[in-house]
C-alpha cells in the first residue's frame, strides 16, 4: 500500500474554521479525512478542494458518539495505514444565558461536543500514533480566548474550553515518550459564519453591547499549518490567534 506523506483529520470539517483548515491542509500536501455530521457539507468542502480533490476524504460522523469516532479511525487506518495529524475542530455553543438559566441538557450538549468529543477523537489518534511505524503524530486542539476567559452567558462554552487547556496540557505529557505533539490554537474573532453577529453587537463584560473586530480565517489557518509543520521534537503548546482591536487584553 503506497501511503501519502502526511495523513491528518479534521473535525468539524464542513464549515468555518474547520474547512478552512482543511482546505490548506489539501493545498500544503496533505491527505485530509474531514468530519462532520453533514454529509452535503463535508461535500462541498472536498469539492472546494478543486484539483487537489483527490487528496480529500469526507466521512460523516458525530463526535459525541464513542462509535462514529471508532469508525472513523478505523477508515483512516484501513485507507492510509497512519495518522499524522488531529485537529481537534468540532464543537458547538449553546444559547447565551446566565447560568441560572442553563439547563442540564444545553451543559451536557456543549460539554459533550466540545470536550468529550475532541476526548474521544484523541483517544482513538493517539492509539493509533503509538502503534503506527514509525509511532508518533500530532494533535491540535482549537481552544478558544473562552479558555483563558469568558463571555457574559457563556458558562457551558467557557467551562468545556478550559476543559480544552487540561486535556491538551494531559495529552502532551501522556504523549512525550512516544513522540505524540499536542498543542492548542486559541482563536478571537476569525471571520467565519459563527463570528457574523460580533461585527454588528455582542454583549461584552459590562454588558454594553459593542461591535467587535474580526480577523480573516486564513491567518488562523497559517497558524496551524506552522504548527503542523514542525518537527516532532518541537511542539507549540499554545498559541493565540486574535484581532488586534477585539476586547481581550486588559479589562474588556
Amino acid at each position: 500500500m503506497e501511503t501519502p506523506t502526511r495523513i491528518a483529520v479534521v473535525t468539524g470539517g464542513g464549515s468555518g474554521i474547520g474547512r478552512a483548515v482543511a482546505l490548506g491542509l489539501v493545498a500544503h500536501g496533505y491527505t485530509v479525512v474531514v468530519s462532520g455530521r453533514r454529509a452535503e457539507a463535508l461535500d462541498e468542502t472536498v469539492r472546494r478542494a478543486g484539483v487537489n480533490g483527490a487528496r480529500a476524504l469526507a466521512v460523516t460522523g458525530d463526535v459525541t458518539d464513542p462509535n462514529s469516532v471508532e469508525a472513523l479511525f478505523g477508515i483512516v487506518r484501513e485507507r492510509y495505514g497512519r495518522l499524522d495529524l488531529l485537529f481537534n475542530n468540532a464543537g458547538t455553543a449553546s444559547k447565551p444565558a446566565s447560568v441560572e438559566d442553563v439547563t442540564l441538557e444545553q451543559w451536557r450538549a456543549v460539554l459533550d461536543s466540545n470536550l468529550t468529543g475532541a476526548f474521544l477523537c484523541t483517544r482513538e489518534a493517539v492509539r493509533m500514533m503509538k502503534a503506527q511505524t514509525p509511532p508518533g503524530g500530532r494533535i491540535i486542539n482549537n481552544g478558544s480566548i473562552a479558555a483563558h476567559v469568558p463571555r457574559p452567558h457563556s458558562v457551558a462554552y467557557t467551562a468545556s474550553k478550559h476543559g480544552i487547556t487540561g486535556l491538551t496540557k494531559a495529552t502532551a505529557l501522556d504523549g512525550r515518550p512516544f513522540d505524540i505533539a499536542c498543542g492548542q490554537i486559541d482563536i478571537g474573532n476569525a471571520a467565519t459564519e459563527m463570528t457574523e453577529r460580533f461585527a454588528t453587537g455582542t454583549l461584552q463584560a459590562n454588558l454594553e453591547i459593542k461591535s467587535e473586530p474580526r480577523v480573516d480565517v486564513r491567518h488562523v489557518v497559517d497558524a496551524v499549518l506552522y504548527m503542523a509543520g514542525l518537527p516532532l521534537d518541537a511542539n507549540v503548546p499554545s498559541l493565540t490567534v486574535m484581532a488586534t482591536r477585539m476586547p481581550f487584553v486588559g479589562r474588556g
